[in-house]
């Protein structure tokens, strides 16, 4: 089944049941005082979180969802069951957007529940209009309608570490390394076709699919995912070692960085050099060398060499777990 990571939609809350007219029969009268119950609320609609990155393909075929009416009056004074609420469950990290009022909704937690629509109002029984000079009601009032609106749903994946860069850097197969996930590899680019996710010991990766340039403007597949490296706190810049102009390739990725939203450039970020096996020992030495011009953190791997991959495995795990300095106050 295809990734979905956005979508619209179209939400109703419940209608409010009606009161009613009823009447009391009494022994000997025909016509007691008035008991028309009251209507009850229909059902709210809630977005709730939930931990299933594939969630949104379930609504693929259907588009429009609504939460139960209430029930109208009954007799006797009795007021109508609720309308029973609808629960609208999107993947945690998704964005809710009511195109109609402008609202957004962010959901990143699993069971987060975020009130999106209120069910209309139930409607007043004749009993409600008892008086002492108007002793036999026939007023009553419809339920409310519920509200309803079209609804734009983003999803922008929720991880530790995002690994970027150009399509065949090598992602797939190091996250396949680092967490045991099950990503599909090959020898051709686009590979990857939709965010896949692993575990490194409690911390989550993300492989965001391949950019090229032009990505921020709709070019390739790259554009498409751009948006899942917004909710990233470190960025793994993967550049093969069998790219001819090292400083070139990862000029071209932070570029597109920078078009789809400044903020992106501003994270963390961590270069991965990644098959050091298809170069010399001198080649990489270079590399490494040319790469710290570019950052700081610079670790280089090749995905068939064990002790590579447990060494990148801990020195990922001691960044990615590393707490915040709290900034430096100066005393004057």
């Amino acid at each position: 089944m295809a990734f979905i990571d956005e979508m619209k939609i179209h939400l109703k809350a419940g209608r409010g049941g009606d009161g009613v007219v009823r009447w009391r029969h009494e022994r000997g009268i025909q016509l007691g005082g008035p008991s028309g119950g009251n209507g009850n609320r229909g059902g709210h609609v809630y977005a709730v979180g939930v931990r299933d990155l594939g969630l949104l393909a379930r609504y693929r075929n259907v588009k429009d969802y609504a939460a139960k009416d209430g029930e109208p009056g009954f007799k006797n004074k009795q007021q109508g069951a609720m309308g029973e609420d609808l629960l609208f469950e999107v993947p945690v990290g998704s964005t809710i957007k009511n195109e109609t009022t402008g609202r957004e909704v962010e959901i990143l937690e699993h069971g987060q529940k975020e009130l999106l629509l209120h069910g209309g109002n139930g409607g007043l029984g004749n009993e409600h209009f008892k008086s002492s000079v108007n002793r036999s009601p026939t007023e009553w009032t419809p339920g409310e309608d519920g509200e309803e609106g079209d609804f734009a749903i983003e999803l922008r994946l929720i991880a530790d570490a995002g690994l970027i860069g150009l399509p065949n850097a090598g992602k797939s197969s190091l996250l396949n390394a680092l967490t045991n996930a099950k990503a599909k590899i090959g020898s051709y680019q686009f590979t990857t076709l939709e965010p896949n996710l692993g575990n490194l010991y409690g911390l989550i990766l993300a492989d965001i699919p391949g950019l090229i340039e032009g990505a921020s403007e709709g070019r390739g597949l790259g554009h498409q995912f751009l948006r899942h490296i917004t909710r990233t706190r470190v960025l793994l810049h993967c550049i093969s070692l069998e790219d001819e102009d090292l400083t070139a390739t990862y000029m071209t990725v932070r570029e597109e960085l920078r078009k789809y939203s400044p903020e992106l450039i501003s994270k963390r970020e961590v270069i991965l050099l990644t098959k050091t096996d298809m170069v010399s020992k001198d080649a990489v030495a270079a590399k490494i060398k040319e790469a710290k011009k570019l950052s700081k953190e610079v670790f280089a791997v090749s995905i068939l060499d064990d002790g590579e991959v447990k060494k990148l495995t801990e020195n990922l795990v001691a960044l990615l777990e590393e707490k915040e300095k709290a900034p430096e106050v100066s005393e004057k």
